[in-house]
């Protein structure tokens, strides 16, 4: 079974973040809070360990998931960002997004679309950006859930669906889910591609 381990999820104890970087940096797959709900990841540099998230999750290689950064500096390294998509992230970052982008040469290719695009999340998570900050890179991220099951609220559930399939849970307190707002800053239109949590108001203007 997992390993599980509380954090406080407005002031993360460093010691116990350290825990979970330290099962992130020898290629295992952690469950963890975000602001949206409790997601599965890894490094994302680590290969084995993003082929293990595509199994635990039965989803086809060929969908790669989005990835969270810790600030505009790290999502500017890893996408190309246009002055104005720049601003409105700026405004409205860390926060229930994920951002479409076109992929820099520093991500990995299974961790690319077939058009080179990327999704990234900078999400409004003390315990997300502390974890992503220690570890130094990018941390994949998708839903802990299994379409066939309730959404679990805490990490209790959490061990029941996949205490047999990862390495750490971080129990970061209960969570009602729901998904980030999917925004394409592709072009020089934003486009809504999921609705989620979140003000979209300010994405359905030209990027000026």
């Amino acid at each position: 079974m997992a390993r599980h381990i509380e954090i406080n999820s407005v002031n993360p104890q460093q010691r116990l973040i350290g825990m979970a970087v330290d099962v992130l940096k020898k290629g295992g797959v952690i469950c963890y809070p975000t602001d949206t709900m409790y997601g599965i990841g890894c490094d994302i540099f680590n290969q084995k360990a993003v082929k293990r998230v595509h199994e635990i999750k039965q989803r086809p290689k060929h969908k790669p998931f989005s990835f969270m950064c810790a600030s505009l500096t790290d999502i500017s390294q890893y996408a190309h960002v246009s002055s104005p998509a720049y601003r409105l992230l700026r405004k409205h970052l860390p926060g229930p997004y994920t951002m479409v982008l076109p992929g820099s040469k520093l991500v990995p290719k299974i961790m690319l679309t077939k058009q080179k695009t990327v999704g990234i999340r900078m999400p409004q998570s003390p315990i997300c950006l502390t974890l992503i900050e220690q570890l130094g890179n990018p941390v994949l991220n998708t839903s802990a859930l299994r379409e066939e099951c309730e959404p679990p609220l805490d990490a209790f559930a959490l061990e029941e669906l996949f205490g047999n399939q990862v390495d750490l849970i971080i129990d970061g307190g209960e969570i009602f889910p729901e998904p980030s707002t999917v925004i394409s800053l592709i072009n020089e239109l934003p486009e809504i591609l999921r609705e989620g949590k979140g003000n979209i108001a300010p994405f359905l203007e030209r990027l000026a």
